[in-house]
């Protein structure tokens, strides 16, 4: 419901908005780009609220022109009209219900002038524009993003398909695995048809059928210490989906060395556990995968999917919230899980939290640690 102020604002019903451009009414329609590209009242030129408000000058003719302002439902173009108003603007009226009655009355509609990767953008992430915590500012930021997803398998798998849907707009892949008809229970990326395929191009193929938008780049190879570095250039966040210890430690080691942050998960059985590891960017404050784990556990603690099984549900469960974590880092909202390790139990449906405190003695991301360079991480996870 608007206020008494908005209440006073004049209003043109669509009919008489349509009927007003003729004697030299200017109508403007305040909505963001994408929320245009559906469809603008013919006669509008398209200026968003903020930046007609931000400069009305540059907008708008004489204070005492004529001028309609016309949004989706009437509420931002009454709020827009209020602002011209009190600006000096003294002609000034909002169109009744929007664009929505605008077109419920059959008057003309007009398409944008768009380009097609433009019209592209604004149709397959209409869902995310409309939050006004990503934007097409966010969406923007996620179409210049570059993802190292390491594993194309359980967490890889369901992770990068939501991260591609979602268009961060470069993938790197690496695995030097290829399909099994085992591995189709939960790597939801591959099918029958990738048996016997390389992982990563099973997976690429995949995800650029889901979005041809984005470039993903397949690498199959063994990640070792001496492609790592090579692997982290120019990256913004590390998705880890490897299964093994000597592979996290690695990885740990190296994205504190880039202040890369490292969005980590592991599952087993029924259970699973995710969190985010900073501390190259956050010395001191946020902790590592060291800090958590100092020593890797007996093996015969730690056994792999192949070994223990896994219910094939469960890596997709935490790829998603692996997949959650990035969207977040990547545009700067909410509160990532730094500090804290989410466990989940399947059977039971329940979630815990564990805070994490960063160790000030930690060999790697302590304040002041120079970084020691890369180790035999198989031989210090069989503590050799």
């Amino acid at each position: 419901m608007r206020d008494n102020a908005a209440m006073s604002i004049p209003e043109r019903s669509p009919q008489q908005a349509h009927a007003r451009l003729a004697h030299g009414a200017v109508l403007i329609d305040v909505r963001a780009a994408h929320e245009r590209a559906g469809g603008m009242a013919e006669g509008a030129r398209g200026v968003a609220k903020d930046d007609l408000l931000a400069e009305p000058a540059a907008h708008l003719p004489a204070p005492n022109q004529e001028i309609l302002l016309i949004c989706q439902t009437g509420k931002r173009s009454a709020d827009a009209a209020q602002a011209l108003i009190a600006a000096g603007y003294s002609n000034v009226a909002s169109v009744t219900g929007g664009t929505v009655a605008w077109r419920e009355q059959s008057l003309p509609l007009v398409q944008p002038l768009l380009s097609a990767a433009d019209q592209d953008f604004y149709d397959r992430y209409s869902r995310h524009l409309l939050l006004p915590q990503v934007g097409e500012a966010g969406q923007r930021r996620l179409q210049q993003a570059r993802l190292l997803v390491l594993g194309a398998g359980g967490l890889g798998a369901p992770a990068s398909f939501y991260l591609a849907a979602a268009g961060v707009g470069h993938l790197r892949l690496v695995d030097h695995d290829h399909v099994e008809r085992s591995n189709l229970q939960r790597q939801i990326v591959h099918t029958e048809a990738s048996v016997g395929q390389a992982k990563v191009d099973s997976a690429r193929e995949r995800l650029l059928a889901l979005n041809p938008t984005i470039d993903v780049e397949a690498v199959r190879e063994r990640v070792t210490s001496e492609n790592i570095d090579r692997l982290l250039q120019g990256v913004d966040v590390v998705l880890d989906g490897s299964d093994n210890f000597p592979l996290r430690y690695l990885l740990n080691d190296a994205c504190i060395k880039h202040a890369v942050p490292l969005v980590y998960a592991a599952i087993e059985r029924f259970d699973g556990q995710v969190s985010v590891f900073d501390a190259g960017r956050q010395r001191g404050v946020a902790p590592c995968y060291r800090c958590l784990f100092p020593e890797p556990p007996p093996p015969e603690f730690a056994p792999n999917c192949a070994e223990a099984g896994v219910l094939g549900v469960l890596p997709g469960l935490a790829g998603v919230l692996q997949a959650t974590e990035v969207l977040k880092l990547l545009l700067g909202i909410g509160e990532p899980l730094v500090g804290r390790l989410l466990r989940f139990d399947a059977l039971g449906m329940r979630f815990r939290e564990s805070r994490i405190a960063p160790d000030p003695t930690c060999p790697v991301c302590a304040p002041g640690v120079v970084f020691p360079g890369y180790i035999d991480y198989a031989a210090f996870c069989r503590g050799g």
